[in-house]
């Protein structure tokens, strides 16, 4: 299923954006351990929508357990949490029923999918599927975090502005031009043991990348180096090997902590591409389906002027569930 990830840790999320509830069932959880509620009530309110950058659409996003917990605890029974949508305005997305955006899944979902699609909110390629895997991710951060791994990413750029003060502003400028705008995410993953992942399509990249392209506004990912390796040599790209305290690492990290499809025991470093929002207030060109003509659009409904703030959890929490997933698998291997 598309909808689900993992082979250890294993996931799957369900729902739509319009739907009465989102949410995700949990596979491979360990018996007995303790969510840290508060902790995960933070990390799922940073994803949330209602703030200044994002779209005005009010959910609290607060995780409703509703099996696999016995007295706060892990019980070894699926986990299953749902989150209810309380703020919908389906009405607001009538047109996109024979009118697709552009930018947007609409189209595709109409050749896949046809008319019993739900179009409402995007249904299930709405950006707000991401709280499900916020859930996940949270509590995959807490484990790795008990094992000495944090994961921590920031916004690096936005639509090309490196200043924090000057991306805001930028995101306010475009806003009131009825347009939206994109960035950048870099994202590293500390105290990760070596060997992790496995060659070819197991590899750490491969699976970081599953995960992160499951946020919506993905595009694209670099790890280390990335496409600049493009332009070096094999002189200044290699990173030489050097022994510190008795361990082995590297001088330079261009390898972004993953040789091999297997971690090195460096850092593990990443960047995210999201594009811009696709929902803008300005007049746009698409096609009228029930007729077939060319026509104008103008898009209704609430939007994020910048999707990258919001989506800093949510690379945080697919590059948890990814490398979680791993340990688990690599535990396995050495049993």
């Amino acid at each position: 299923m598309s909808n689900s990830f993992g082979n250890c840790f294993r996931f799957t999320i369900f729902g739509q954006s319009h739907a009465p509830a989102i949410g995700v069932t949990i596979e491979g959880l360990p018996s007995g351990f303790e969510i840290d509620m508060e902790k995960l009530s933070a990390f799922m309110a940073r994803r949330a929508p209602g703030g200044r950058y994002s779209t005005p659409r009010k959910e609290a996003d607060m995780p409703e357990f509703i099996a696999g917990l016995v007295n706060g605890k892990t019980c070894g029974a699926p986990l299953t949490a749902i989150i209810r949508n309380n703020d919908t305005r389906s009405k607001d997305y009538e047109y996109m029923r024979t009118v697709p955006r552009p930018g947007h899944a609409d189209y595709t979902a109409m050749v896949k999918y046809g008319p019993s699609r739900d179009y409402a909110g995007g249904g299930q390629f709405s950006g707000r599927l991401t709280a499900p895997l916020c859930i996940a991710g949270g509590i995959a951060l807490q484990l790795l975090e008990k094992l000495g791994v944090s994961i921590s990413a920031r916004i690096e750029a936005i639509g090309g502005e490196r200043d924090e003060v000057k991306m805001f502003e930028l995101i306010d400028r475009v806003r009131a031009e009825g347009d939206s705008v994109g960035g950048l995410i870099s994202c590293t993953a500390a105290g990760l043991p070596a060997g992790l992942g496995e060659p070819m399509f197991g590899g750490m990249e491969n699976r970081i990348a599953q995960a992160v392209f499951g946020i919506p506004a993905v595009k694209g990912v670099e790890f280390g180096a990335g496409f600049e390796a493009a332009n070096m040599r094999g002189s200044q790209c290699n990173d030489p090997f050097i022994m510190e305290k008795g361990s082995v690492i590297t001088e330079s990290n261009n390898h972004g902590g993953i040789l091999g499809g297997i971690s090195s025991g460096m850092p593990i470093e990443f960047r995210v591409a999201i594009k811009p929002t696709p929902s803008i207030a300005q007049t746009q060109r698409s096609v009228d389906m029930s007729c077939g003509e060319d026509t104008e659009l103008n898009i209704r409904g609430r939007h994020d002027p910048c999707i990258v703030p919001r989506a800093v959890p949510c690379v945080e929490a697919a590059a948890a569930v990814a490398i979680y997933d791993a340990y688990l698998e690599n535990k396995m291997l050495q049993v």
